[in-house]
């Protein structure tokens, strides 16, 4: 793709977050377009966001479990940006004219003290972590989801910052060494289980999605920054929330959010 339709990408979906309309499939629009063209795009619509205002608190990773990557036929994950007005502490209530069309995920979140970038261990990764905790990532797509007989490919879920919309975060904070494979959680929606899972079901553990993170964004001239939050991966099924929905995770000992979407 050039310079130019980049910068007009980026720009209609700065659009369609502003009036709530999603636009249409970039894939079908950029039919040879590559996933170094969907990072562009994506970078130029959070350059837009910071140009406005935004600032930068850290990434989320997504597409970690085997059954999205085979959905998308890909057999790697993906990453977006996490900003300052994203964050939502847990008990909120998100306004009903901030999304178009919310669903949750229940995460384990990486809060770093030291920077992290290219080829790094495991150890590197958990020797660079301040405290992980629980966390709701909420997604929101710009893009729509089907156009016709075609449907989002892996070029639009980039594109459109890895469908990243929102963080609820609480005050429980621990050390990085538990077996996060072990962490799990009970999703209910107006009193009801929805959804349960393990930290296992990012790839096989999540500070795995950590050390991926670090060298994608290496390729990019990025780096992990001290301070910054990472969401290192859904292990749940992501869960519709209407107007009216009221979400309890129940991370047990780890920790307890919740939201309301009003």
């Amino acid at each position: 793709m050039t310079p130019e339709q980049i910068a007009a990408a980026g720009q209609s979906l700065l659009l369609a977050e502003q009036s709530r309309i999603q636009r249409g499939l970039l894939s079908a629009e950029h039919p040879h377009a590559t996933m170094d063209d969907a990072y562009a795009i994506q970078r130029a619509f959070v350059d837009r966001k910071l140009a406005e205002g935004s600032r930068v608190i850290g990434w989320k990773i997504g597409l970690t479990s085997r059954a999205m990557q085979q959905q998308l036929n890909i057999t790697t994950p993906d990453s977006g940006v996490l900003l300052d007005d994203m964050a939502f502490d847990s008990g909120a209530t998100i306004p009903a004219d901030r999304f178009i069309a919310p669903r949750i995920e229940a995460e384990i979140a990486f809060v770093m003290k030291a920077p992290l970038a290219g080829e790094v261990t495991r150890d590197q990764v958990l020797a660079a972590t301040d405290h992980v905790t629980p966390a709701l990532e909420i997604l929101d797509t710009r893009i729509v989801r089907a156009e016709g007989d075609k449907t989002r490919t892996i070029i639009d879920t980039i594109a459109d910052n890895a469908a990243n919309a929102g963080i609820v975060t609480g005050s429980q904070r621990h050390a990085p060494t538990a077996d996060l494979r072990w962490v799990g959680a009970i999703v209910k929606r107006d009193g009801v289980v929805e959804e349960t899972g393990l930290g296992a079901g990012v790839l096989d553990d999540p500070v795995t999605g950590i050390i991926w993170l670090a060298r994608r964004m290496h390729h990019y001239g990025q780096r992990i920054e001290p301070g910054q939050i990472i969401l290192s991966g859904s292990f749940i099924r992501a869960l519709e929330c209407p107007p009216g929905s009221h979400i309890d995770a129940d991370f047990g000992p780890f920790g307890r959010l919740t939201c309301s979407f009003a």
